[in-house]
């Protein structure tokens, strides 16, 4: 990009910036912030009854063999922390988005445990960019330090 004097575009300061909704950075961020609340809590909630589908199928029997619980079972905990990352992406999207991301990652390394699953795992690392993506939107829209409230730097 070429610039003159002083003149830089809203993605080049580092100063967080007044959401402006005809802006198409703050358009995306905003699509991409519900996208990542809703879906985590949703799935999330849907551990506990299976109503979309039947999350065991989804855990590789190498990690959950060792487990002291079934995979049912462990399936809520999973739950717990899907619903617990979306609500962190509503009240901190800076950090919840780099939480998402991980967690997707964590999601695509079972998968490919798992025979049959790989496409389930490409489609989750499409996810986990689009939350990396939403991670640095967000270092533009959220004024808020990284590690907030831990952090005040």
């Amino acid at each position: 990009m070429v610039t003159t004097g002083s003149h830089r575009s809203i993605l080049e300061s580092h100063e967080p910036t007044r959401p402006q909704g005809s802006d198409p950075a703050y358009q995306a961020y905003a699509v991409l912030r519900t996208a990542f609340v809703v879906a985590p809590i949703v799935f999330g909630l849907d551990k506990f009854s299976n109503v979309l589908v039947q999350w065991d199928q989804y855990l590789a029997p190498v990690l959950s063999r060792p487990l002291p619980v079934t995979p049912h079972q462990a399936m809520y905990a999973v739950g717990v922390v899907e619903v617990v990352a979306g609500l962190v992406v509503a009240f901190h999207p800076r950090l919840g988005a780099l939480v998402v991301a991980a967690w997707l990652g964590g999601i695509i390394l079972n998968l490919l445990l798992l025979p049959g699953f790989y496409d389930v795992a490409l489609r989750d690392f499409g996810l986990l960019l689009a939350a990396v993506a939403l991670q640095r939107l967000a270092t533009r829209f959220d004024p808020r330090p990284l590690l907030w409230p831990l952090g005040r730097g």
